[in-house]
């Protein structure tokens, strides 16, 4: 009989890397003879029906710009989500639905991304650190994120019961390792890459049914508005000869430098990576399915939640991919070695591999 696992993670958001490590989270316990649903936990202020109100903060011409952009959300997102992820058919948002969450797994998993980030979540959100799930019952985090490089006493005094709770604990980021053992006391965290890199750059062609035919344009992937971004990808096109394709998860972008292409399905962004000739992007998820595609990224770290994307190109040697200021346009002659960043990815897999083994032969022990 298959082991059940349920798994709570941000799915409900309209994000592609989101949506992705949801899918990736799912086939990779599958692939471990694991039968995997995934928890369809929505917050409050995305929910679609409140979205128009969380985004426009009350402001009509907002509303009337969001309108036709949450509608093409709300398909592409939540239409690939109800296709692909095996959803939990009721939806949880508060404390208390969950209190009537039905107990049946096996086994309870948070999952990835910026799970334990309580900037990025408005909030620390005590679900998501399986507190519906009585503390005798097995539960572990996959690669989970605090997107932080520290925390406060306040949040470690908020969920330490929570955290010491956990049979195994892996997270994403080194610092996340640190907080952990360091913060937590926790004995032991694996630091262990993102779920989308679980899978390989063929099988991620394979699902969307791509190949691989390398094209003469920048891909750009912004998710935080600047001017000075869009300044450096118009003297990069001009420099390099080549046109500036963008990535809009929003109909307002389409006056922002290169042709755009506006919330796109979310088997398109996996097409969009593949094939451009460099990804300029200040997203970790398009960072790692570019060096997952063999597709040179050029990195630009946002504001805040940069560490992500550093840890992953210090494990894949690939720190010259960053862009360190916006005359950098040398970027282009320091390359990815490939053969490296391939080998590296093949030694990841394992040690995920094996951290997934190690829950499950633990599990069975304790039956």
């Amino acid at each position: 009989m298959k082991i059940k696992v349920d798994v709570i993670t941000l799915h409900a958001v309209q994000n592609y890397g989101s949506v992705l490590q949801a899918l990736a989270t799912q086939k990779l316990l599958e692939r471990h003879g694991c039968e995997v649903r995934i928890i369809n936990y929505i917050r409050e202020n995305v929910k679609y029906e409140n979205l128009l109100e969380t985004r426009s903060n009350g402001n009509f011409l907002k509303k009337i710009i969001l309108y036709p952009n949450i509608k093409r959300w709300k398909k592409v997102f939540e239409g690939f989500c109800n296709e692909y992820l095996n959803l939990t058919e009721k939806s949880y948002t508060t404390d208390q639905e969950f209190e009537e969450y039905p107990l049946e797994a096996d086994i309870f998993c948070t999952g990835s991304d910026q799970v334990w980030n309580s900037k990025w979540n408005l909030g620390i959100i005590l679900p998501l650190y399986l507190s519906f799930v009585p503390a005798d019952r097995f539960k572990f985090a996959l690669a989970a994120s605090f997107g932080q490089e520290k925390l406060s006493q306040e949040e470690i005094e908020a969920t330490q019961k929570y955290i010491d709770e956990y049979n195994f604990i892996s997270v994403r980021e080194k610092s996340g390792k640190k907080i952990i053992e360091e913060q937590y006391k926790y004995s032991h965290a694996e630091h262990v890459i993102d779920p989308t890199l679980t899978l390989t750059g063929d099988e991620w062609r394979a699902f969307a049914n791509n190949k691989k035919e390398t094209k003469n344009y920048i891909l750009i992937y912004n998710l935080n508005r600047s001017k000075e971004f869009d300044d450096y990808a118009r003297k990069l096109s001009k420099k390099t000869g080549l046109k500036l394709v963008r990535l809009c998860n929003r109909y307002d972008q389409f006056y922002r430098p290169g042709k755009s292409i506006i919330i796109p399905e979310i088997i398109d962004f996996i097409k969009l990576i593949d094939n451009a000739k460099y990804v300029l992007t200040d997203s970790f998820h398009a960072t790692a399915f570019s060096m997952n595609m063999n597709t040179e990224p050029i990195c630009i770290y946002p504001n805040e939640f940069g560490g992500r994307i550093e840890s992953f190109l210090q494990l894949t040697n690939s720190m010259q991919r960053h862009v360190k200021d916006y005359q950098d346009f040398d970027v282009v002659n320091r390359k990815v070695d490939f053969e490296y960043v391939n080998k590296i990815m093949n030694s990841e897999r394992k040690k995920v591999d094996d951290f997934i083994t190690n829950v499950i032969v633990s599990y069975k022990q304790t039956r």
